[in-house]
């Protein structure tokens, strides 16, 4: 038999490690032998050809990659519109990389062997539906709203060593009142050498930086409720839930939920699994400090909400005290609830 028709009945299985400008691949067979690795740019380009040279060591069963969410965003959205399945490959412990090193080529073929084993991979997110786009406008806010706080940081700062005249005009003013009284000045641009027209240019500016920003953010609150409205009317329905914990329950779960096999491994991605912690007589479980933060912060929020407005949360945690629960504990099982819901 010749090598094209052995090469045809094979089945491979590929690993990507990815990089802003170069993808390096690498094909292992179906004993997890390595066959071959290559560089490919990071173009659509760079894409079919990674995919066509990976086709020549056999037919593609699956593909490991790495860094799905960031320089592997474009390659997976290629392989998943080709309809090969694509798995997120994790990094290698520390153990396994200190006696083997590291390189782009090692890297690759980690990820081949991790996604030939079933190891170390999990299914990733499509990014390519409504939810993707809420995560990219939430972003944008994110960094609007730091810098909206930077800039009236800056503001007081300023107002604070200002000279004795404007101090007295500002420091009792509530901060919109600073705001935009600082945003209808109007000094006189060419005499920024002396102190305080310096002072009145400077804070007018970080006045309308901070407008400006804010406008920004509210524009962008009015599009994430939007598409929240859309996605899940019942989750926004729901007792302590505000927009912004809905949208990052959203973005957790991403386009693809289905991907989460139960509502345990939805509560395990938000870090608020119990984790045993027992010794000898003591059993107890501790709060799970892995987990996607963000959506463990959001279920923190509705549950110290709920804990203010709901009579039904109030008697369960007055009941785990009962029990001889801490404050903490009560909470992580609060939010593990919430979770399941």
């Amino acid at each position: 038999m010749s090598q094209q028709q052995t090469s045809m009945k094979r089945t491979i299985v590929g690993g990507v490690d990815t990089h802003k400008e170069l993808h390096v691949a690498a094909v292992v067979d179906e004993h997890d032998r390595i066959l071959g690795s290559a560089s490919f740019p990071t173009t659509r380009h760079g894409y079919k050809s990674m995919l066509g040279w990976m086709r020549v060591f056999g037919t593609v069963d699956r593909i490991g990659v790495e860094c799905t969410g960031t320089y592997g965003a474009g390659l997976l959205r290629y392989l998943q519109h080709a309809n090969i399945t694509t798995l997120e490959v994790t990094a290698p412990d520390k153990t396994a990389r200190r006696k083997r090193g590291k390189d782009d080529t090692i890297d690759a073929e980690n990820a081949a062997h991790a996604a030939f084993a079933g190891i170390r991979t999990v299914t990733p997110k499509t990014r390519d539906g409504m939810t993707e786009s809420l995560r990219v406008l939430k972003v944008c806010r994110k960094s609007a709203v730091a810098a909206r706080r930077v800039a009236l940081q800056m503001i007081q700062m300023q107002v604070v060593s200002a000279p004795e005249a404007l101090r007295d005009l500002l420091r009792n003013m509530t901060r919109m009142q600073l705001i935009r009284t600082l945003a209808a000045w109007r000094p006189d641009l060419t005499g920024f050498r002396d102190v305080t027209t310096a002072y009145r240019i400077a804070l007018k500016s970080l006045a309308r930086r901070y407008l400006e920003l804010h406008d920004e953010i509210a524009d962008l609150d009015v599009m994430i409720a939007a598409i929240v409205d859309e996605l899940a009317p019942d989750l926004i329905a729901r007792c302590a839930v505000g927009y912004e914990s809905a949208a990052q329950l959203l973005i957790t779960a991403g386009d693809n939920p289905e991907r989460l096999r139960s509502e345990a491994s939805f509560a395990a991605l938000c870090g608020v699994s119990p984790i045993p912690a027992s010794s000898g007589k003591t059993q107890r479980h501790r709060l799970n400090r892995g987990g996607d933060r963000a959506a463990n912060s959001a279920l923190h929020i509705i549950a110290i909400g709920r804990l203010r407005l709901d009579a039904i949360t109030q008697d369960y945690v007055q009941r785990r005290l009962t029990e001889g629960h801490s404050k903490l504990e009560a909470l992580r099982c609060l939010k593990r609830y919430i979770a399941r819901e």
